[in-house]
């Protein structure tokens, strides 16, 4: 089985591929690994969007495409009415074992982001950290955000940059096994040019580039979680013959090396992603 990334950020039309199938296939991916083996790292992100949306107390917080429930819990600790959907279900399991570990209240509920099952005008606020961005059909999924946010409310995200460590990794993955034709790239969910082609028709889009550091004991470290616990990249090694695995890796770690800003042995990889709040009309 193939996961499918593009290895740009330029658009084409999502009509000349079957959007269920490439949808199957991620869904699959992310299901392979354990993802909530990196995503717990990641837990600084979902804080710090959370203070970017000024969350109040007793507001309704839905997180899409939640994972292993950063930005829930994040909500949730401020004191939000909070659910947490993914369409991964072991995700969402291992989100409720967190929030069960710290005593938060969350709702966990399997969903899809191009199909939300909720009525329109539902939340307060509507999140996703490194994840939306990742639905097929971004269109439709941007949509579902913005139908089942409140007149007034926010859409808080964190996404990858094309030009940030992320997104160079998709691309070098891209390059080894090529997206799907008419395949959107994620990583265009981190520029302002297609947020605003979503989102500013019926909402403000204000956005701050923002940087998390993935933090290793070695390249090889990097590597090993990543190759092993990582779906995309996981899945990337597993449809390769032995020999192109190997090139693979080769160019991962030269990617490492290119970013990594330590000089202990250890890594030190500023990721770039933006930080957006939207605000509906």
């Amino acid at each position: 089985m193939q996961t499918i990334v593009a290895s740009s950020p330029h658009v084409t039309d999502p009509g000349a591929i079957d959007l269920s199938v490439l949808k199957s296939r991620q869904q699959a991916a992310w299901a392979s690994g354990d993802y909530a083996v990196i995503g717990t790292t990641l837990q600084i992100v979902g804080e710090s969007l959370c203070e970017a949306l000024d969350l109040r107390a007793g507001q309704s917080v839905l997180d899409v495409a939640a994972g292993n429930g950063n930005a829930s819990l994040a909500a949730a600790r401020r004191w939000c009415n909070v659910t947490s959907t993914d369409y991964v279900p072991a995700l969402l399991e291992r989100g409720g074992q967190r929030a069960a570990a710290e005593g938060l209240a969350v709702v966990f509920q399997t969903a899809d982001a191009e199909a939300l099952p909720f009525a329109d005008s539902s939340f307060d606020a509507v999140v996703s950290t490194f994840g939306v961005m990742f639905a097929p059909d971004h269109d439709r999924a941007g949509s579902e955000m913005l139908r089942v946010c409140k007149s007034g409310g926010k859409i808080g995200m964190a996404n990858w940059t094309p030009e940030g460590f992320i997104g160079q990794v998709f691309k070098t993955i891209g390059s080894h096994i090529p997206p799907a034709p008419g395949a959107r790239s994620p990583a265009l969910w981190g520029t302002q040019d297609r947020l605003d082609q979503m989102f500013a028709a019926h909402a403000s889009v204000a956005v701050a580039m923002r940087s998390f550091a993935f933090r290793y004991r070695s390249p090889a470290h990097w590597m090993e979680v990543f190759r092993t616990w990582y779906g995309p990249v996981l899945k990337a090694f597993a449809v390769l013959p032995e020999a192109q695995q190997t090139v693979l890796e080769r160019d991962l770690l030269a990617l490492i090396d290119r970013f990594n800003r330590a000089d202990d042995g250890t890594v030190v990889v500023p990721g770039e992603y933006l930080e957006i709040v939207i605000t509906k009309k």
